[in-house]
């Protein structure tokens, strides 16, 4: 083979290869959603829970994403800061950080749920990975200091790691008849539903605001 055969053949080889890795498929955009077990899907069926909803809402927008549940039932900001680091795997490009509320209902002081929650962005933002903070409420019943102190951890940590704040995870959802199951806690598949439509535009603009996104 001649010089210039040779040259042609491996230009043609070349743009061969690199056809192929231009045309290879690109990799959905991981999401895991990390909390307790109104992450979970305490008390739902197969698919009923609010990662599967969620992911299920998001295709059906367009994007190409997967939803993992890293939600633990009866997980506090304690038991969610010791899992972090083997609960959120490496790749994953955007975290929905869920959990405060089993402090809040056994009366775990809102210092320990803000340093817990606050170290648990800290590892997140180390590891670059993108958190939409999804922020929860304290039952009036538990007074209005401690209310006022727990309430005050979303907004404050949201703002202090400038990321993404859903102010109340359960909007539409506490409180509201059909929307829970029996226990008057947990959301009801309508209730997911609600959760998720209603959180649906804040996930598609943190997702837009990560490199890559879409």
């Amino acid at each position: 083979m001649s010089f210039k055969r040779l040259i042609a053949a491996g230009f043609v080889v070349f743009l061969a290869i690199g056809g192929a890795i231009s045309s290879a498929p690109a990799e959905p955009f991981k999401i895991v959603g990390f909390g307790d077990s109104l992450t979970a899907g305490y008390g739902l069926g197969p698919d009923q829970g609010f990662t599967d909803k969620l992911q299920a809402a998001l295709r059906a927008k367009g994007h190409d994403v997967t939803v993992a549940n890293a939600g633990v039932s009866g997980d506090t900001t304690s038991g969610g800061l010791a899992r972090l680091d083997w609960s959120v795997p490496d790749g994953t490009q955007l975290v929905i950080l869920e959990l405060g509320a089993n402090d809040m209902l056994r009366g775990v002081s809102p210092d320990i749920a803000r340093k817990n929650l606050d170290e648990m962005l800290g590892k997140l933002k180390e590891r670059g990975i993108a958190v939409l903070l999804a922020g929860m409420r304290a039952a009036p019943n538990l007074g209005p200091d401690y209310q006022n102190a727990f309430d005050a951890i979303f907004p404050d940590l949201a703002k202090k790691y400038s990321v993404p704040l859903y102010p109340f995870f359960l909007d539409g959802v506490a409180g509201q008849p059909g929307m829970q199951l029996d226990d008057g806690l947990h959301p009801s598949v309508r209730g997911v539903d609600q959760m998720v439509e209603r959180i649906l535009p804040t996930v598609e603009k943190a997702i837009a605001a990560v490199p890559g996104g879409s």
